[in-house]
């Protein structure tokens, strides 16, 4: 949970996780939040929808359930119900001096509290939407060994969206238009290059508004989404999503060439899951458009594509 905003593995951790478990999902949270958290701020001038990053991953006591609660106690400490999972590298909150493990007691006035009935990502969802919408310094009251300390964090603008950590065997990558989840599977077959270019593709569907104007289209999703129609338009925010992602890449001082090398490196191992459904384009016929589209990138940051024009245009005029 990042404040910009990274959600610990969603919604709550799966039954009976002991402490090398949730140090290993610790490790691959705070992979994603770096990732996204460099994404964001690079591309702040793309997105209209701002949040200030801070570099926070939080989670709460309550997100896990009865099987894996002791553990997490033991791992995290939960000095307070909402707590640090871990920092960001150089973000601004490791700037003051926030650690893994210190409790957050207090949100600028909002005093943080668990009520949720567990597991339930509530209360960390609650702490979040305070996060979202606090101005910048970012007032914090942290919690160490029983000591109460008031920070605050400068914390730049950066776009708003939040990241999730998908636990299961799934290659799954998706955005509901707020949300990105990624399947824990990236991490662990890929390196953070490579996992940055699916982030940045689904932090694309996000900044173009895909669902929004999907649903406004009147597409339809499962079996029906593979046909006609529908898998044209899926098809089509596949295409745009690839194309400004290659564009999110470049602001964020990632290698252009990295998403065209990561689909001809690893489209076979992804062929046949979620991008190679119907609603996707073909792995050769993606290579050749992303690869037009980093020709296409100046050498100046930020570049904002002309695609981020089509996310105020209709699907299926």
């Amino acid at each position: 949970m990042f404040a910009v905003l990274l959600l610990a593995a969603a919604p709550a951790p799966s039954a009976g996780l002991d402490a090398p478990a949730l140090e290993a999902l610790r490790a691959i949270d705070l992979r994603l939040a770096t990732i996204a958290h460099r994404l964001m701020i690079g591309n702040v001038t793309l997105c209209r929808d701002r949040a200030p990053a801070t570099g926070l991953v939080l989670h709460a006591v309550t997100q896990y359930d009865a099987a894996t609660v002791a553990a997490a106690r033991a791992t995290f400490g939960f000095a307070a119900p909402i707590a640090v999972e871990a920092v960001v590298a150089g973000s601004a909150a490791a700037r003051v001096g926030i650690a893994a493990n210190d409790g957050i007691a207090a949100l600028g006035g909002d005093k943080l509290t668990a009520t949720a009935t567990p597991p339930s990502s509530v209360d960390r969802d609650r702490a979040l939407d305070i996060l979202e919408r606090a101005d910048s310094p970012v007032r914090v009251t942290i919690d160490r060994a029983g000591a109460q300390r008031a920070v605050a964090i400068d914390a730049p603008r950066a776009c708003r969206a939040r990241f999730e950590v998908l636990l299961g065997p799934e290659m799954t990558a998706q955005s509901d238009g707020r949300i990105v989840q990624i399947g824990v599977r990236f991490f662990e077959r890929y390196r953070d290059e490579e996992v940055a270019v699916v982030v940045a593709h689904e932090l694309a569907h996000t900044i173009l508004r895909h669902r929004v104007r999907l649903e406004a289209a009147g597409v339809k999703g499962g079996l029906l989404g593979e046909f006609g129609r529908n898998a044209r338009l899926g098809q089509q925010a596949e295409t745009e999503a690839d194309e400004l992602g290659v564009a999110l890449l470049h602001n964020a001082g990632y290698d252009v060439a990295s998403a065209a090398r990561f689909w001809r490196e690893r489209g076979g191992d992804i062929d046949g899951g979620l991008f190679r459904s119907r609603t996707h384009p073909a792995t050769k016929q993606r290579i050749a458009a992303i690869e037009r589209a980093a020709a296409a990138v100046p050498a100046r940051r930020p570049y904002l594509s002309a695609i981020l024009a089509a996310r105020d245009q209709p699907f299926g005029k």
